[in-house]
């Protein structure tokens, strides 16, 4: 039986709090900023959770996170 192996791409992008929420970093604000407004950019700041309803596809890419 093969390994089971943690998807790269989630490791980098997702991390799991001790609450079992699930952390992401915010999209829209790696270019493009001059035509955004600085509310929009300050409104972008820090990490947010993810939805519950996306967890589970988290879960499979993520096996070992304890989800």
């Amino acid at each position: 039986m093969p390994k089971m192996k943690t998807k790269s791409s989630a490791k980098k992008r997702f991390r799991v709090r001790p609450g079992g929420t699930v952390k992401r970093g915010q999209a829209f604000k790696r270019h493009i900023l001059t035509k955004k407004s600085t509310k929009v950019k300050r409104q972008l700041r820090g990490a947010t959770q993810v939805n519950e309803r996306d967890v589970g596809s988290i879960a499979k890419m993520m096996p070992f996170a304890g989800l």
